[in-house]
């Protein structure tokens, strides 16, 4: 399903960091995944693993955050890990999520197709093995009842899965901001207005409205 103008798509990123180990011809290859929401946050991921790490061979890296990315060969030659482990990413299909693959070189020179094959494989198997998370947007409603209909509000909030903020107090009774997802909001506007007879209103975030009245 689309979703409405101004919300971000639906995307598939990890629910939790995670690390996979491979030995490839005596180098060993650690692969960190982990998701990233902004650009500072995969940088930060990279600068934790190389106080942690500091005495590896090589930090090689990538980020994928919707249409942004960068990745860096750190030292390899290039395009042989930094584009290899952005590759993984985006052939794994997940997004927000960083990948730093921390090599200990063996002694053994793996030559420009092996290195492509272990940053790119080791991220790969690093993603395939993590686990995932599908992130859904919220749509962002006002919603405003009379005193009376609260525990209806309620009940509905609780039937629609809806997360909501703090409630304001006004003299004609309570409104507070609501988050569904998309799908869900003209059946949640539909039964509240069932609920309470026309007397709630929803407004919903960015200009629109779906009045329940």
């Amino acid at each position: 399903m689309t979703p409405p103008a101004g919300l971000p798509a639906p995307f598939t990123t990890l629910a939790a960091p995670h690390r996979f180990n491979a030995v490839v011809e005596d180098s060993e290859f650690l692969a960190f995944a982990e998701r990233a929401d902004s650009p500072e946050e995969a940088l930060t991921v990279l600068s934790a693993l190389r106080e942690r790490y500091p005495d590896a061979t090589h930090h090689c890296w990538a980020y994928r955050i919707g249409a942004a990315y960068r990745f860096s060969d750190d030292g390899e030659p290039g395009g042989t890990a930094g584009a290899p482990i952005l590759r993984a990413t985006d052939g794994q299909g997940v997004d927000h999520v960083t990948v730093v693959v921390v090599r200990y070189y063996g002694g053994v020179k793996l030559g420009t197709g092996g290195l492509v094959r272990a940053y790119g494989g080791t991220a790969a198997e690093c993603l395939r093995t993590a686990p995932r998370l599908e992130v859904r947007p919220r749509q962002t409603l006002t919603v405003a009842v009379p005193f009376e209909h609260l525990s209806a509000l309620y009940h509905l909030l609780a039937t629609f899965g809806a997360e909501r903020g703090g409630e304001e107090y006004t003299a004609l009774g309570v409104k507070l901001p609501v988050e569904l997802y998309p799908e869900d909001v003209e059946g949640f506007s539909e039964a509240l207005r069932n609920a309470t007879r026309g007397a709630a209103e929803v407004e919903v975030e960015g200009g629109a409205s779906a009045h329940s009245a």
